[in-house]
Order: C-alpha cells, then sequence, then structure tokens
C-alpha cells in the first residue's frame, strides 16, 4: 500500500466498495467507479448514510457522468466456498477488471485490498471520505437491494425486500418458521444452525 500517492489531476482514479458483507442471504456486490473531473457529482456521501430516494437519484448521476464504472457480482455458494473476506476482495476485483478504462490508480474502500495489477491503496472509512469510493458504494448498494427486492418474489416470506437478507428480527424469525431457501448463505451461523 502507498501511503504517500501524489495525484495528478489527469490520473484515472477507481473508487471501489463492496456491499453485502453482513447479510444471511444473497451476493456479496462490488463497483468499481472512475469519476470524470468535468462532470463532478454533489452529494455524494457514504450510501448507508442515504436515503434510499437520494442513492437512486445519485446512481443515476454516477451512471451517466462517470468515465466509467463495473459491478463485480459473488453469489451465495461461492462465499460459502471461500467465506466472505475473500468473497468480498473476488467482487471487487471483478469489478475493477471489468472497468472499460484503465485505471491509474485505485482506491478500495477498507483496509485490505484485493489482488489487482494496477497500483491500489486501502482507505479506511473511504466511503465517507473519497468521493470516488462514495460513488462506488452507492452504486454497489443500488444495484444489490434491487436484486434483493426481486428475490422477494422468487422467495416469498422471508422479507428481502425489506431487510435485504441482513440478520433483522423479522428475517431471523422468517429463517425459523419457513427454513433456509436457497440463496441463504450456509456457512453463516445463524443459517447454519438450521441445516
Amino acid at each position: 500500500m502507498n501511503t504517500h500517492m501524489v495525484y495528478d489531476a489527469d490520473m484515472r482514479i477507481a473508487g471501489v466498495d463492496e456491499v453485502g458483507r453482513g447479510p444471511l442471504a444473497g451476493p456479496v456486490i462490488a463497483a468499481a467507479v472512475i469519476l470524470d473531473p468535468a462532470r463532478p457529482i454533489a452529494g455524494l456521501a457514504d450510501s448507508k448514510k442515504l436515503s434510499e430516494k437520494k442513492r437512486l437519484l445519485l446512481a443515476d448521476k454516477i451512471r451517466h457522468s462517470a468515465l466509467a464504472w463495473a459491478i463485480g457480482r459473488v453469489d451465495h455458494t461461492e462465499i460459502d466456498r471461500i467465506n466472505i473476506l475473500q468473497a468480498s476482495l473476488l467482487a471487487m476485483q471483478m469489478a475493477i477488471e471489468a472497468l472499460t478504462l484503465t485505471p491509474d490508480h485505485v482506491m478500495v474502500d477498507g483496509n485490505q485490498c484485493p489482488r489487482i495489477i494496477f497500483s491500489v491503496e486501502a482507505v479506511v472509512r473511504g466511503d465517507q471520505t473519497v468521493p470516488v469510493i462514495s460513488a462506488a458504494s452507492i452504486l454497489a448498494k443500488v444495484v444489490r437491494d434491487e436484486e434483493m427486492t426481486a428475490l422477494e418474489s422468487i422467495y416469498p416470506g422471508y422479507g428481502f425486500a425489506r431487510h435485504k437478507g441482513y440478520p433483522t428480527a423479522d428475517h431471523l424469525l422468517a429463517l425459523q418458521e419457513l427454513g433456509i431457501c436457497p440463496i441463504h448463505r450456509r456457512s453463516f451461523a445463524p443459517v447454519n444452525r438450521l441445516i
């Protein structure tokens, strides 16, 4: 990790973040974004601190004005196979590698970097302090929330549209009553106990 990075105005900086480490069901989704310095987006912040309406508006702006963006996705079966940390890093790597523009430098939210061929640094709480990482966190959250909402109709009764797979009281109750469904992560303790 290079902590003395000197940023040039012409550098293509990719911001990367993932969403979905904590849920008991569904995929982990990462986004990589290269913003256009000529088209700044106002209001970028940690996706968890924004209302759903604001996130959707910002996600739309990011998709339309970023120089490049891409999504990486690792599903529940792979999460169970390689563990959630490795799955998160893999999703980030996939998102970065799917970018249509080559980044000069990559800034990742958190304290660990995925294995990539580019110059990379980890930024703790980067989703709160680095706009390009905030943009990635917003995009990843919107994509994952949409997917979990769609899964509600395939697996009704669990409340996926509401809690997005996170271990809320009503999700844990639904697990007790309905048992596990195909998208539950079997390696996670509350699910594993029911197997």
